[in-house]
């Protein structure tokens, strides 16, 4: 593959974090802002289960984030 394909490729696999980051930004904000809404009528291991996904959201998002950054500096290099 050429700089012009490796290029082509590093841009698509950013557009492809940027959807996903757009997306799972809007779950994990909505599992955080369903916690205080419902932890009073809410089970404990609903709570539990909500709580862990928001944390693993959001370490998905850091390393999305991350990825994103160093696709970035790779189309620095490209360019």
């Amino acid at each position: 593959m050429g700089e012009r394909g490796k290029f082509d490729s590093a841009k698509e696999e950013l557009g492809w974090l940027k959807v996903l980051f757009a997306v799972l930004s809007a779950v994990d904000a909505s599992l955080i802002a369903w916690i205080p809404q419902n932890y009073i009528n809410a089970d404990r291991v609903m709570l539990i289960l909500v709580a862990l996904g928001a944390v693993l959201a959001t370490a998905v998002l850091t390393w999305m984030n991350y990825a994103a950054y160093r696709k970035i500096r790779q189309l620095e290099t490209l360019s």
